[in-house]
């Protein structure tokens, strides 16, 4: 099995601290090693170095191989611009492809999730490689829901199949868009629904397939790309010219047969400064804190300093960040909204705080 992690995201919901030289894979939020480094570390004892990929965009290519120095240089695969994961995912099956052949089962995951129990993340996916073998078709992880979550995309669950290597495995009828809370309550008490975690499990032949029947422009590209010997610059030629798709979207929801895997194993997917108080310990108020912190009469906060004390005072439910030359204050049910502050520095020319 092939391990694809996507690398290239922005993180901005974890701003100030996640900026565009450093975006949020590159953080330490969960412990002492990065998110993009942890993700490595939990394949490793399932999938080893060298059949790792991992697609970031091409102006961290460097600070990926620094980070991970036994990962081969060659599997570092830099996007020249981002185009979201239907492309990044067309970029790594055409390089499986030309590597190790199209019955390749890769697994495809984020690099910036946290797990709480990898034993039981390794087992899911060892499962679903049985699976991706077995059917052919597309497998995702999904995960039962916890609480009436309205910004997570939703797997509506068909017939049940025979269980594989432990694993319950159900037929998808349809992916759902984020639910209001009502109906976000609705599939939490029903129990025919999954989170969408973004985890895939697939042949490279399988996902290819359906890429040339949902997306045929971008099958073009995955075939140059398979058979080049300039990688990179037929990455420059092609690759802003494609849309900027989901793999959700473009693939998933169209696609003729997916089955999914429930992960029960911890997950998060580490959204917004929010989910600290969820990956730590707590203090005796209910406060997630990072760095130097004074807290009185202070409960149930986010605190993250880098390098300068933050004191509060009498409040409740807050994130308080601090990071570098910017401080970020906003209630934490709004913790989600932060992206919306990074847009208005953009809109306003103050590039150099992003």
């Amino acid at each position: 099995m092939i391990a694809v992690i996507m690398a290239g995201g922005s993180g901005t919901r974890f701003w100030p601290r996640s900026r565009r030289a450093e975006p949020k894979q590159f953080l330490k939020l969960t412990g002492e090693r990065s998110l993009l480094q942890a993700t490595v570390d939990r394949i490793a004892p399932l999938v080893p170095i060298d059949r790792v990929i991992v697609v970031t965009n091409a102006r961290f290519v460097d600070r990926v191989a620094r980070d991970l120095p036994d990962l081969p240089r060659e599997n570092i695969l830099g996007e020249p611009v981002g185009r979201n994961t239907a492309p990044c995912v067309a970029l790594a099956t055409a390089w499986t492809e030309s590597r190790f052949g199209p019955d390749e089962v890769m697994a495809v995951l984020p690099a910036d999730h946290h797990i709480g129990d990898e034993a039981l993340y390794r087992s899911v996916l060892s499962a679903a490689e049985a699976v991706a073998l077995r059917d052919g078709g597309l497998v995702t992880i999904g995960i039962t829901p916890t609480r009436p979550e309205t910004g997570y995309g939703y797997l509506e669950l068909g017939e049940e199949e025979s269980a594989v290597k432990g694993h319950t495995v159900r037929r998808v009828a349809r992916f759902v868009e984020k639910p209001d809370r009502e109906r976000a309550l609705a599939y939490m008490n029903g129990g025919n629904h999954l989170w969408n975690s973004g985890m895939f499990v697939w042949t490279a032949a399988s996902i290819r397939a359906e890429i040339e029947r949902q997306i045929p422009d971008l099958a073009t590209g995955m075939n140059a790309f398979r058979d080049a010997r300039d990688l990179a610059a037929e990455l420059g030629r092609l690759y802003p010219g494609f849309p900027s798709l989901s793999i959700d979207y473009g693939v998933m929801e169209g696609a003729e047969a997916v089955r999914a895997l429930p992960g029960d194993f911890a997950w998060n997917d580490v959204g917004s400064w929010d989910a600290l108080r969820d990956l730590g310990s707590l203090d005796e108020a209910g406060n997630a804190v990072r760095g130097d912190a004074v807290l009185v009469d202070t409960s149930d906060c986010v605190v993250a300093g880098d390098g300068k004390l933050i004191a509060a005072v009498g409040v409740r439910d807050l994130v308080i960040v601090q990071s570098g030359d910017a401080i970020l204050v906003c209630p934490r049910d709004r913790a989600q909204d932060v992206r919306l502050i990074v847009d208005r520095l953009s809109e306003s020319g103050r590039d150099g705080i992003l």
